[in-house]
């Protein structure tokens, strides 16, 4: 500890840091220096020591100003991750180290919060937190941000950051990623989002980046597509063609040419709606061929991309979906029949994609090299990976996927402990070759991988970047990319290729206009910078400093009597480290005095308005509210809805009952309807119009019209304002609700079933007689009741039956 003691002596300040067991790099100390005093966006390639980089800073703030650090990263493992590196290397008692994620309760991450000095969290914990008014970002010297790539749109980065400039008494964010993105208006938005005021960008190439990068062997391997994939891609090509016709006559897409891009005709469904919101019906005829150009794109897509097995597989989905007619017309296409027969041929020969072949080639290969070796297969698909596996069990290699936590029908998805143990498991060397969705592409902490494929390429500079840093980050490692000859799969390459070099050309020219802006801090190096490469770890833990540094550094204390300014300044040393530990013991919390608010329900949060509100400076007081989404006061309480939503209720029935019930809460209720509202759905504007009509007339709820979740949160900040300011009227949430019947109880029971209306509810609980024969009675007996058909009583039957799983964040 004597380097840990030195320091803290030298600088006046309390380290928590244990520099005694690092060696940071040259260009460490320098982006450390550069950060440590503005907020900054740290690009640099994968494995080389973006966490030790925070470290360093967080170090700094906490000696500084006491207080906490916030290190967010975008899933529950990566967060794990890094406290376990600050455990490993930062002198705090390890309960003052804590992950928060969902799965902990909120009084648990409460508690948690206000005892820790190092916090790593899921960006939603934390945003939902922040809204609840359970965590103070006030006392947050440090907001790290890994994988700052994602901090646009409506992440819950961009939120957090936002908050945190605003509130914290002594704020700085540190950015870190490998990957900013090729677009500069997107990176511009991370910029802004997350108040970037300096850039430091390496790469593979930086001087003095090089010396520590590995070499990674990048190569492709072209494969030729068989007679029979050239002759089911022609036919669907054609089929394309067709649908592509009538879109491109009315100007909707471009071309009819086969190889336009599926964003191209995505585009041309939201002109469609378009068009039919401003009462051109005939337009809304060509939503049919929009919708079969869209399901052939992805049809040669996965032929190209995939394999037969893949295609089949989705054809099959195509021929069992009766509701769609777009399916139901590809399906009856003669074409459509011919290409299921070859399909059926190809099988019966064993015929499949070529790059499975040549993956079984090149994994056979590298094991036979290397028995131990642990190799990554990227995949875009699930039923790819699932097949990939298949066959390499076949040939007496173990291999496992590695997929998100959402299912897709039967295929189940993993949880956060299932894709844990199993990347513990690839580490530990217990099954050789991992195959990854994109769920794999960022922050798995393997040890060493020695060979990543690329099962086909992706158009992403970041997905590309991303996958590739899986290896060489210790060692050499090789990347092969498999493409078909004549496809997208080349398109594809070319454009992740061309997309990353436009995303350093971008993040540098950014980076100039910043230092325009401000004129750059440059900072000593602590004494304590080592330059030397030693050995590496997965956490990037770099060896203790050389034996002649050490002997350069402790001369105080080898023996000699110390002078009084070097006791003086020990003094104080230990001084401030007392008040650092009172602080973090005791972080403060200073409550604001209340402005607007704005009673939220808690079912509200994820729709985004909640942030919102908060941006704009209401204080946002999070309940679960019986009625009503929003309460600005006692007189005013607002639902707001989806367009598709209001056209549910509509379809269901549900409308006219959330509308009594809102109009006996409040005396002055609201309706505000969100997005485009006309053709969303196969229903008659005049029908939607009608259900307007008589909310407005027959109910007397006004209705207010919003673009999107910002005007609706301005329209509801107004509306607050206005009650509380100029009207001066109390906003509170009534708490002498009268005590419900027995008969409104068992109503409201059965209402919690799937498209049950109040009035459905009443209906059933008369045929049935009492809650429990509701629950109990079969389909074929909810079929009996008014109101319920197939669907409904199957998917009524579902609630009541499937097991209970818990959410995971």
């Amino acid at each position: 500890m004597r380097s840990f003691l030195f320091f803290a002596i030298v600088s006046g300040n309390m380290s928590y840091l244990r520099r005694d067991l690092i060696e940071p790099r040259v260009y460490q100390e320098v982006i450390y220096a550069r950060c440590k005093e503005r907020n900054c966006l740290v690009v640099l390639p994968t494995g080389l020591g973006k966490t030790l980089i925070a470290m360093l800073i967080a170090d700094y703030r906490l000696s500084k100003y006491g207080g906490k650090v916030l290190f967010l990263a975008p899933t529950k493992p990566l967060a794990v991750q890094h406290a376990e590196s600050f455990k490993k290397l930062f002198n705090l008692p390890q309960e003052r180290i804590s992950v928060l994620t969902g799965e902990l309760s909120p009084e648990k991450r409460r508690k948690l919060w206000e005892e820790s000095v190092v916090i790593t969290a899921t960006p939603q914990t934390v945003e939902n937190d922040i809204l609840t008014g359970k965590v103070s970002l006030e006392d947050v010297v440090l907001l790290v941000v890994d994988e700052a790539h994602r901090a646009v749109g409506s992440y819950s980065y961009v939120f957090i950051a936002k908050e945190y400039l605003k509130t914290a008494k002594h704020p700085l964010v540190l950015g870190l990623t490998a990957s900013p993105g090729s677009d500069e208006e997107k990176i511009r938005e991370i910029v802004r989002n997350l108040g970037i005021e300096h850039v430091e960008v390496r790469t593979e190439s930086s001087p003095d980046v090089k010396p520590y990068v590995q070499r990674i062997a990048f190569e492709w391997v072209k494969v030729e597509l068989p007679g029979i994939y050239k002759e089911v891609r022609s036919l669907l090509r054609e089929m394309l063609k067709e649908s592509l016709k009538p879109l491109a006559h009315f100007k909707l897409v471009s071309t009819y040419s086969p190889d336009i891009s599926k964003r191209e005709v995505l585009q041309a469904g939201s002109k469609i709606n378009q068009e039919v919101a401003r009462g051109n019906y005939a337009v809304g005829r060509l939503r049919m061929h929009q919708a079969k150009a869209i399901k052939l794109l992805h049809a040669i897509e996965l032929l190209e991309t995939q394999g037969l097995t893949a295609l089949r597989a989705y054809l099959k989905k195509l021929r069992e979906d009766k509701r769609t007619k777009s399916s139901r017309e590809l399906m009856d296409d003669p074409r459509m029949r011919k290409v299921i027969y070859l399909l059926v041929q190809a099988k019966e020969s064993g015929i499949d994609h070529p790059k499975m072949e040549k993956l079984r080639e090149l994994v056979r290969e590298q094991l036979g090299r290397k028995p131990n070796s642990k190799i990554i297969v990227f995949t875009n698909y699930r039923d790819t990976g699932r097949k990939i596996v298949e066959e390499l069990n076949a040939m007496g290699i173990s291999a496992e996927r590695f997929i998100g936590q959402a299912s897709r029908g039967k295929d189940r998805g993993m949880s956060q402990r299932k894709q844990r143990e199993t990347i513990e498991r690839f580490s530990r060397g217990k099954f050789s070759v991992l195959v990854a969705t994109s769920v794999g592409e960022e922050g798995l902490d393997v040890p060493e991988v020695d060979l990543v494929v690329f099962y086909e390429p992706v158009p992403s500079a970041i997905r590309s970047i991303q996958r590739r840093g899986r290896t060489g980050r210790h060692r050499p490692g090789r990347v092969v990319v498999l493409m078909a000859k004549g496809t997208r799969d080349e398109a594809y390459y070319w454009s992740s290729k061309r997309k990353e070099k436009g995303m350093f050309a971008a993040i540098r020219k950014i980076a100039r206009e910043l230092e325009k802006e401000k004129p750059e801090i440059r900072e000593k190096a602590p004494e304590s910078a080592g330059m030397g490469r030693g050995k590496i770890t997965p956490l990037d833990a770099f060896l203790k400093p050389k034996r002649e540094e050490k002997e350069k550094l402790p001369k105080a204390s080898a023996g000699k009597e110390e002078s009084p300014k070097a006791e003086k300044g020990k003094a104080e040393a230990e001084k401030h480290a007392g008040e650092v530990k009172e602080l973090l013991v005791k972080p403060i919390f200073v409550r604001k005095p209340k402005g607007i608010v704005v009673y939220v329900d808690s079912r509200e949060l994820r729709s985004g308005v909640p942030k919102l509100l908060k941006e704009l400076g209401a204080e946002v007081e999070v309940r679960t509210l019986d009625v009503a989404d929003y309460v600005v006061s006692e007189e005013v309480g607002i639902e707001r809805k989806s367009a598709n939503d209001f056209i549910q209720s509509i379809i269901d029935g549900r409308l006219f009952d959330q509308v009594e019930r809102l109009k006996k809460a409040y005396e002055k209720p609201i309706i505000i309807i969100e997005g485009e509202l006309y053709g969303i759905r196969n229903v008659h504007p005049n029908a939607i119009r009608g259900a307007i009509a008589a909310v407005t007339l027959d109910w007397g709820v006004p209705i207010l019209f919003s673009s999107g979740k910002e005007e609706t949160a301005q329209f509801i900040y107004l509306l607050a304002k206005r009650e509380q300011e100029e009207r001066k009227k109390e906003v509170r949430l009534r708490s002498e609700k009268k005590a419900l019947t027995l008969a409104e109880r068992q109503r409201l029971i059965v209402e919690g079933l799937p498209n049950v209306s109040a009035t459905l509810a009443k209906r059933l609980l008369k045929h049935f007689g009492n809650v429990e024969r509701v629950f109990t009675a079969t389909e074929e007996e909810l079929k009996e009741v008014e109101g319920i058909g197939p669907k409904k009583a199957r998917e009524i039957r579902k609630v009541i039956t499937a097991p209970y799983v818990e959410d995971e964040e």
